[in-house]
């Protein structure tokens, strides 16, 4: 499967330039479950054509470039933030959180940060945040795979203690199944996130309905 070259942080390379690390978030979107971030260092002309937007790879090439980038990475980082801090911060700080942990997570040194167009404010090196960046650069596109992945193994768990919801499937967005079985059983503590509008819809029609 080829794609585009991801070589964005080529250019950053030199003999200052040694350790790049890309940061990207997964389930930002989602109506419950955490949000994962990852951080990735990957050696300087590291070249994979499985390592992509994690987005454009099935669940099964997925889980191939996550081994793939286990094995290869410099440093791998990760960072949990439960959807209670999601509720309490909001999406966008806990991605910025979630990034920074998952930096501190890597216990590397690193020269420069490139995010999936995510500002971080607790960082004291040179950051670019590039939209599209896990279409572009080849860290950011393993920060996306590492996320993504762990995620979903997440969801599985899950799924196992909440199966009504479907999340092995729905892995927590907000699809008609996921929808239906919140209008129906309501939305769950410690697994929903409650500042969500869909969420909170639900929680209204259960008041009306009892």
């Amino acid at each position: 499967m080829g794609f585009m070259s991801l070589d964005y942080e080529d250019k950053y390379y030199s003999p200052k330039v040694k350790f790049i690390a890309g940061c990207d978030e997964a389930g930002r979107g989602c109506l419950l479950g955490p949000l994962v971030a990852a951080a990735v260092i990957l050696p300087e002309g590291f070249k994979c054509d499985l390592i992509n937007d994690s987005k454009k790879l099935t669940e099964k090439k997925r889980e191939e470039a996550y081994k793939i980038i286990k094995e290869n990475a410099i440093a791998v980082g990760v960072a949990i933030i439960p959807p209670e801090k999601v509720d309490e911060i909001n999406v966008l700080e806990a991605s910025r959180l979630g990034m920074e942990i998952a930096l501190d997570d890597m216990k590397h040194d690193y020269d420069i940060v490139l995010t999936d167009a995510v500002k971080l404010y607790h960082i004291n090196k040179y950051q670019e945040n590039i939209i599209k960046g896990d279409a572009q650069a080849q860290c950011i596109a393993a920060a996306s795979i590492i996320a993504k992945v762990t995620r979903d193994h997440i969801c599985y768990e899950l799924d196992k203690k909440y199966p009504e919801y479907n999340i092995k499937k729905n892995k927590g967005y907000g699809t008609k199944d996921h929808l239906e079985a919140l209008a129906k059983f309501g939305p769950v503590k410690g697994l929903h996130r409650f500042s969500y509008k869909p969420v909170k819809d639900s929680m209204i029609e259960k008041v009306f309905l009892f």
